[in-house]
């Protein structure tokens, strides 16, 4: 068939489906250890740069290699980034899955398939395209023992032709992925090109799905949590870095190892100006962070919600001692080993209160990529201002999967070391105590070894203002109140909240991190489908501003949108807040391990509000809805 003979096909093949341009998912179903990742990534790398909002998911197993993965990219025209309930257009290259994988689909869906696998057999209500791929790479790549890894390029060939996902552009996102390596290259454009000559030939279009030309990013840079992170430590002056690996933070320090490097390396001598150890586990590495801390330096460790199990003793330490430390959380799936492939937000309350006795800590909770970046840089300001441990709360679908961003800011904001004192500052004071609140914030003035001015016994026991040993209860209760006085004054100094309010709405939605993505394509599901117009907060740190309860008191229900079976956020808010304003609030919780989408809290919303959801959840709200705005 010429290539005029199916453009006229292709116009022709699907009249009874409109077409769907720019708005649809594609998931694509292999064994981990495949190497389909080069192949994903370069096919949303080719989205990127035909100007569309687009965002990638891996779901993969905690083993090496050989059980199933699936990677689904979301191609949006409206900017939606959140992952979607529904696949639209299915890539089954795993003869384990291939067949579940195809009788979950929506009817109407179109499935790229392994020819040997025969799905087109199973259902007469989907557009099936079977591809010979082991044909197609024989050819393509003489060497047997690479044809496992080039073969899943032909799927991205395959894909561009019939979506119309151009050529060129496949060809330099295959570039920017491999880098310099020509044989790489050479191996993956030929059976890119393979692919798009099969489909060109043999596969006449009769799907709806369509990719064209938009131009909604330009300039933007794709990264992931972890990498974006790494910069932003970087950035703020971390040279001491203690580590035990663990899913999903570990590539956060491997990212770190590879930037300081090449950008904190002296220039002069070749030497390091950074101290990065993996240390023997978890309880070690916070030690470490203390200890380098207490003298001085900027530090930090990263890690995940069995790891900060671990920390619990030495995050009381830091507390009470009041010694800075960073610490990054990117939260998996519990309890126990749990999921640790999966995402969740289940480690809230662990992280906010961690350690016995009364013990609260500052919480940052980016929802992007950018985020990331500059909270890291606040979250070491942070940690000296209020000489305490800092959490940033991320989880495993910002810190492992890939992101669209704009490029970062260079940083133009001073390091703040906090209140260090100085021989002016102790001349006016006249006399110093480690632990005196001296401006009424609860912040004390500290001294780093070898500074020339006074020292301290640093303590994790009882102690007085002069940090000197004590068990009398004024000296305990003195201290633990200065201590919350301290927290409260973090109120006004922790990144604000994002506020949209909506005129007359009666309902507002809470939400924080990665369920940001979900919450805001929720909102314009419940207002276009139901008519029900909401406000929505987007809560960035904790301890919580004066704008939560204000929010909450202008709107008769709250919804608290969470990634936990438990409703732990909403838990630390009936901490703080007024009965009447704990009575307002309710729970939309997703905790399945796969990230939130938005149609999962549009129907328990709407479930609750009394509307009548249609089932099964496809989208569509029934005419005999009743209740809400």
């Amino acid at each position: 068939m010429s290539p005029s003979e199916l453009a006229v096909q292709e116009a022709r093949s699907t009249p009874n489906q409109p077409r769907v341009v720019n708005d649809f998912s594609i998931q694509v179903a292999t064994v981990n250890g495949s190497g389909s990742q080069t192949a994903n990534l370069v096919l949303l790398r080719s989205l990127l740069l035909m100007g569309i909002p687009v965002s990638g998911k891996n779901m993969f197993p905690s083993n090496i290699a050989g059980l199933p993965t699936w990677y689904t990219i979301r191609a949006s025209k409206r900017g939606y980034i959140g992952r979607k309930k529904e696949v639209d257009f299915l890539v089954a290259m795993n003869p384990e899955t291939a067949k579940e994988d195809v009788l979950t689909l929506d009817a109407g869906c179109a499935v790229v398939y392994d020819e040997p696998l025969k799905l087109n057999a199973l259902r007469r209500d989907l557009t099936c395209y079977a591809v010979p791929f082991d044909k197609l790479v024989a050819p393509v790549c003489p060497d047997a023992k690479l044809r496992r890894l080039v073969r899943n390029m032909i799927y991205d060939g395959v894909l561009a032709r019939l979506l119309g996902i151009e050529m060129p552009l496949m060809e330099q996102a295959l570039q920017k992925q491999l880098g310099r390596k020509a044989k790489a290259v050479a191996l993956n454009l030929a059976a890119l090109e393979a692919g798009w000559d099969y489909a060109e030939k043999h596969l006449a279009k009769q799907d709806p799905y369509f990719i064209e030309r938009m131009n909604e990013t330009a300039g933007k840079i794709l990264i992931d949590g972890n990498a974006a992170a790494a910069i932003g430590c970087m950035m703020a002056g971390v040279t001491v870095v203690a580590w035990y690996p663990i899913t999903p933070s570990s590539s956060l320090c491997e990212s770190l190892i590879g930037y300081m490097k090449k950008y904190r390396v002296d220039k002069t001598t070749g030497k390091a100006t950074f101290a990065i150890v993996q240390a023997e586990d978890e309880i070690a590495s916070l030690g470490m962070v203390i200890g380098a801390s207490w003298a001085g330096a900027r530090s930090m460790t990263a890690t995940s919600g069995p790891g900060m199990s671990l920390m619990s003793e030495f995050a009381g330490l830091a507390y009470y001692a009041e010694t800075p430390a960073v610490i990054f959380n990117v939260q998996r799936v519990g309890p126990s080993t749990g999921l640790p492939t999966r995402t969740a937000q289940g480690d809230v309350i662990k992280a906010a209160l961690l350690s016995h006795g009364d013990t609260r800590h500052i919480l940052l909770i980016p929802a992007s990529v950018d985020e990331c970046y500059t909270m890291a840089m606040d979250a070491f300001d942070l940690a000296e201002r209020f000489q305490t441990p800092v959490f940033v709360l991320m989880d495993l679908d910002l810190g492992m999967n890939t992101w669209t961003s704009d490029p970062f800011a260079y940083p133009t904001r001073p390091i703040d070391r906090g209140k260090r004192l100085t021989a002016e500052k102790l001349k006016a004071l006249g006399e110093w105590g480690r632990y005196k609140d001296v401006d009424g914030d609860g912040i004390p003035y500290r001294t780093i070894p070898g500074d020339g001015l006074p020292a301290y016994f640093t303590r994790g026991s009882g102690h007085n203002a002069k940090g000197q040993y004590s068990e009398r209860p004024d000296d305990y209760v003195d201290n633990v109140d200065r201590l919350a006085r301290k927290f409260e004054t973090a109120r006004a100094h922790v990144p604000a909240p994002i506020v949209e309010r909506a005129a007359k709405a009666k309902i507002g939605i809470i939400a924080y991190g990665t369920s940001h993505y979900a919450a805001g394509e929720s909102r314009d599901q419940l207002r276009e489908e139901a008519g029900v117009e909401t406000s929505y907060y987007r809560l960035r740190a904790y301890p919580f501003t004066a704008d939560l309860p204000a929010f909450i008191d202008a709107h008769e229900r709250v919804y608290v949108v969470e990634q936990n079976r438990d409703a732990q956020m909403l838990e630390l808010m009936k901490m703080e807040l007024a009965p009447e304003q704990v009575a307002k609030l309710r729970s939309v919780l997703h905790y399945s391990g796969l990230p939130i989408d938005a149609r999962s809290i549009s129907d328990d919303l709407l479930s609750q509000e009394g509307f009548e959801v249609a089932k099964p959840t496809t989208g569509r709200i029934s005419a005999g809805s009743a209740g809400g705005e």
